[in-house]
């Protein structure tokens, strides 16, 4: 197994990106520290670079690297220790007939098109409801790691939902999942309970959901998924133990 401490200096380097406003929270700027190049890291660097709080947008790996903000906390799930609530067991049921298709990791209009819609009911007004056709493929169907595309079809064979999740040593990181939106659907809850049976199902042990941001509407609810690990101060730390300490 690659440590990060283990590869050459000239192998990986890191940069910071100059700043730019922030996506999730308003009025502020925020800032990137990026692996480069992309074609060295492996999937070997790329899983020691998720455990140390790194996440994937197309061929760039990187994690926040702001100036005076940290609401950014990296979030996983140890899936022997996740028990679902009510809630997250109605939407199980609801979706149980939903059928999955591994697909290759090219451009189908019919996967850009629920997309498009996706992001125009959810994030309206964000800039990701103006991407065109290269944007996504950048996004989403490049990748130098072991990556999996899913998509979801109701009985009648109708496209409900598209994940995209890579594979790492020690589990899955679930990396952009868009679905219909319907109101009266829990397509996201659904989706994170199907990949954590996946990561079971692997014989692995985590879950990686990327970024919980306590003061956003659209990333508090990763903390829903309970009992979580968030990563502080270079060390993976387990819900409960903050909750008694009153940290959160």
């Amino acid at each position: 197994m690659t440590q990060l401490n283990d590869l050459p200096p000239i192998t990986i380097q890191f940069y910071a990106t100059t700043p730019y406003a922030c996506s999730y929270l308003d009025n502020r700027l925020a800032r990137s520290q990026v692996a480069a190049p992309p074609r060295f890291i492996n999937d070997d660097v790329y899983s020691e670079l998720i455990k140390s709080g790194f996440r994937r947008s197309g061929e760039f790996t990187y994690r926040p690297y702001c100036d005076d903000c940290a609401a950014c906390i990296p979030l996983r799930i140890r899936v022997s220790d996740f028990l679902p609530d009510r809630s997250q067991r109605r939407a199980v049921a609801l979706h149980r007939g939903l059928t999955t298709h591994l697909c290759d990791l090219s451009f189908v209009s019919e996967h850009y098109d629920l997309y498009q819609r996706y992001q125009e009911s959810r994030h309206a007004g964000g800039g990701m409801d103006q991407d065109n056709r290269d944007q996504y493929s950048q996004f989403l169907l490049q990748s130098h790691v072991d990556t999996q595309l899913v998509e979801f079809r109701d009985a009648n064979n109708v496209l409900k939902m598209v994940s995209v999740m890579d594979t790492l040593q020690d589990g899955y990181s679930s990396v952009y999942t868009f679905y219909e939106p319907e109101k009266s659907a829990s397509f996201g809850t659904y989706n994170i309970l199907w990949q954590i049976e996946q990561v079971k199902k692997a014989g692995l042990s985590f879950l990686y959901l990327g970024y919980w941001i306590k003061e956003s509407r659209k990333m508090a609810y990763k903390a829903n998924y309970r009992p979580f690990e968030i990563y502080l101060n270079n060390a993976w730390v387990k819900s409960d133990e903050l909750n008694r300490a009153g940290s959160i």
